[in-house]
Order: structure tokens, then sequence, then C-alpha cells
């Protein structure tokens, strides 16, 4: 123990140092800040390589410059990192922990980071004994790239002691922001072809851009999908994820995915399907929009619409088209409103359809999205369906128009860049 305490030492701030953090994503710090101070273990999560590291390593130095807290009180394990292998189980870490705590001899609060905690076997246990511990003060920050991280036996645990922060990639705003780019279409156009994902920024060339992304389709497949689940088709989940990825912001369901393998000579069932898109969206590296009657004021079953994390997975592994460019945006759009806190749907007004149903338990609003107002019928089209919803909700027609429309009766009309 003394030998892996001596080697993990560089990874922690006990000797003074703070942490060497990239771009501040004062968005998300802004918001965890509110709820530092109290016995709620924080959970970030997110699809792999998204920063959800970086945001913990934030924290951790606003801990210490910010608020004066000792660094030796603060405890971080990453365990996507070889120097903490040896932490398979959660009696594993319970030890490491210990020696910490007599090693250092903490006073006070001792905060504890998780980095990637579901690759630590039962870590359910050593998370709700030191959450609820009230012989000595913690508090636990957890970071995870499953979305059933909270799931089962934690959830049962915790009984909402617990508060969730989904990272996603950058956004354009901080894609803009850490490359000194002005916000304008030009610059918007160059985003929606690259993506947010951190890591890419730091490649020019795009071959390498594509064989990153290659590599980080592989590592979410084979290990966070693949490596904890019974998967007997790899090939058919590789296939799925294509299809998804080609099909961005159209209805689909169970049965038209089958029949289209089906056509193709690939057999497969309900089950299967189901199944292996429950996977994928638990990476994160795929959301799934769900029809929403406006009149019922219910989700709808059946077809729905599925959306990428980050668009690099489709226009690096497919192909960029001009032809894709709505399709790109409606992405865009829905990937934004993700950001900014909304649970969003698609909306079913009788026979006719509203891109984007956002919701906040205090706000909702009404989207839609096209490339270009630029015949009479589009505008009709775009504004028209936003009309016949009679409520007080904020509607918001989004294009890449160069010039902005005025509001219409009581309509605004949004350039992508300016959804923040």
């Amino acid at each position: 123990m003394q030998e892996l305490f001596g080697r993990i030492r560089s990874y922690n701030t006990w000797d003074g140092q703070l942490y060497k953090t990239g771009y501040q994503r004062s968005e998300y710090l802004d918001n965890i800040k509110k709820y530092i101070g109290n016995k709620l273990v924080k959970v970030l999560v997110g699809q792999r390589r998204v920063g959800k590291s970086y945001v913990m390593r934030q924290i951790i130095n606003h801990l210490i410059s910010e608020k004066g807290i000792n660094p030796q009180n603060i405890f971080y394990i990453n365990k996507e990192y070889i120097v903490f292998d040896e932490i398979k189980t959660s009696k594993d870490l319970e030890a490491l922990f210990r020696y910490y705590m007599e090693h250092f001899h903490p006073t006070g609060k001792v905060y504890i980071f998780l980095d990637e905690v579901q690759n630590i076997n039962n870590w359910e246990t050593f998370v709700n004994s030191h959450s609820q511990d009230f012989t000595f003060e913690y508090e636990v920050f957890l970071t995870g790239s499953n979305s059933n991280l909270l799931s089962g036996e934690l959830a049962t645990m915790l009984s909402g002691r617990y508060v969730e922060f989904e990272i996603f990639p950058f956004s354009f705003f901080e894609y803009s922001g850490i490359k000194n780019l002005a916000i304008n279409k030009e610059n918007f156009l160059v985003y929606l072809q690259t993506g947010g994902l951190p890591e890419m920024f730091n490649f020019e060339q795009e071959e390498l851009q594509r064989h990153y992304i290659e590599s980080l389709r592989n590592t979410i497949v084979l290990r966070d999908i693949v490596g904890r689940n019974n998967i007997k088709d790899l090939s058919l989940l590789e296939d799925i994820f294509k299809f998804l990825s080609a099909n961005i912001g159209n209805l689909t369901s169970f049965s038209s995915i089958i029949n289209y393998f089906k056509s193709r000579q690939k057999k497969t069932n309900y089950e299967t399907i189901s199944s292996y898109v429950g996977f994928l969206k638990d990476t994160f590296i795929i959301h799934q929009a769900e029809r929403y009657n406006l009149r019922g004021k219910q989700i709808l079953g059946g077809e729905c619409k599925y959306y990428l994390n980050d668009l690099a997975f489709k226009n690096y592994l497919l192909g960029y088209y001009p032809s894709d460019l709505g399709y790109n945006l409606e992405n865009y759009i829905f990937m934004q409103l993700k950001r900014m806190g909304y649970k969003v749907s698609v909306g079913i007004l009788n026979n006719l359809e509203i891109d984007f149903v956002a919701q906040k338990p205090e706000k909702t609003i009404y989207v839609q999205v096209c490339y270009i107002l630029s015949e009479q019928k589009t505008i009709e089209r775009e504004f028209g369906n936003l009309l016949l919803i009679k409520d007080n909700h904020q509607k918001i027609v989004v294009s890449l128009d160069d010039v902005k429309f005025s509001d219409y009766e009581g309509i605004t009309h949004l350039r992508p860049w300016e959804l923040h």
C-alpha cells in the first residue's frame, strides 16, 4: 500500500500544486458550485472524452485556490490511469483511502473525487458509506461514462441524495473561445463539421482527426458496450450505430431498423435491436428524442428521432456532404437545447411536427429548425406550425440565413449561434 500511495501522489494536490486544467468550462463550474458544501453526491456523467475529468480537476482547483481548502483534504483517483489499476474493488479503494486518512490525519471535511468510478467493482458500497457517514465530514464527487451509473442499488441507497450533471462536448461558444474566433456564420459552419470533442483541437490534419474519431468510436463500442454486456453480434452493433448516424433527425422505429437490415439479408429481431440501441444510448454517444403529443401532453410510443452527441462521428466516419447541412443543423440545435438544461422532445400537433419541444420545470420553448428561409412556402410552414400552438410559451425559428428577421406574431427568428 505504501508503494501505491507513493505512486499516486503525483496525481493528487497533496504537495500544494494545482492541476493544469485547460479551458475553463465556466457554465458547468458555476452550476456545480451552487451545490458544493453539502452531503449531496455530485455526479458528472457523459460520453468518453468530453472533458469530465477536466471539469472535476477544475472543481478541485476551485476548492484549493478560491475556497482555501487544504490540498491534503482532497483525495483523487482516476481509473483511466494505469497507476490506479490495482484498485479493482471497493475493498481496494477503502484500503487505499484508509491509508490516506492515517497518513495525513486531515482535519475538517475531506473531499473525495472518483473519476470513471464505474471501473471499480462494487463502488456503490464505498460511495454510500462515506457520503452518509455521520462520524466524519466527507463530500463525494464522481464521474462516469454510462447513463446507468446511478441506476439500481446506488439509487436506492442514496434515495435522492445526489445531483447529476451531464457534460457535453464543447459548444460553439466554447470552441470559439478556445480558438479565439468570432461568433459568426463562417466559423459556425466549420464547427458544424469538426464538432466539439476537446482532443480534436490537438489535430490539424483531417487524417489524424479521422483516426482519433475511429479510435474513440471503437473504445466506446468495444470497451464500454461489448466489455460490459452480452454482445453476440458485434458487426450488428456497429451497423446499428452507422444507421442511426446516417439517419439523424429522421423518425425511426425498431421495426424500420429491422426492415432495413432485412433488405440487406441481415437477420435480427426486436429484442436485439432494442438492447443494442439502449447500449449505445447508455454511453451517451447517441440521444433519443421521443414524440410528444401537444394536445394530450403525453409521450407517444413507436417512432422517435436520434441525434449524435457530437457530429464528428458522422462527418469523419460516414462523410460530410452539403446535402446533410440541414440535418447537421438540427442535430446541433438538439444538443444545444440539451446543454441549456432542457428535456427535448419532438412535438406532434394533429398531423404536423414541431421540431423540438424543450421543457424545464419552469419553462417551455418550441423550436423549428430549417436551413434557409428562402421561399415563402418555407416561411409559412416553419412559422405557421408554431402559430397553431395556442399557448403563451416562447416560440423560435432557427435558420442559417445571413440576415436576422424581425419577430412575427410573437415568434422569434434566431441564427443558430444566437441560441444560447
